[in-house]
């Protein structure tokens, strides 16, 4: 079984460039560690505050709350972010090139 979801929100511009260090952190920790069963992407769009999140999930469980660097990103996210996240599962309808590794 695999679901992917796809999470949007805006941050204080002011925490635009530390969540995006926090990502950074989370990418690093995914490499080191390479739990396997997720693929996952961060685009942070042209307007400098908007973050789109898009997870793709092996099997029953989700990796990222495993993960130190992904406590510490959600850890004062709401003190960065305008308004909640806006979460949806999506279905996958075809890819050209992306997400591959």
């Amino acid at each position: 079984m695999s679901r992917t979801v796809v999470v949007r929100y805006e941050t204080r511009p002011e925490a635009a460039d530390d969540n995006q260090r926090l990502i950074e952190a989370v990418f690093d920790q995914l490499a080191a560690d390479d739990p396997g069963g997720l693929r996952y992407a961060v685009f942070r769009l042209a307007d400098g505050v908007t973050f789109v999140h898009v997870a793709m999930v092996e099997g029953e469980t989700d990796l990222l709350p495993r993960l130190s660097a992904f406590a510490e990103f959600q850890r004062g996210h709401r003190d960065r972010v305008i308004g909640p996240p806006v979460s949806a599962e999506a279905s996958l309808l075809g890819a050209y090139r992306f997400l591959t590794p």
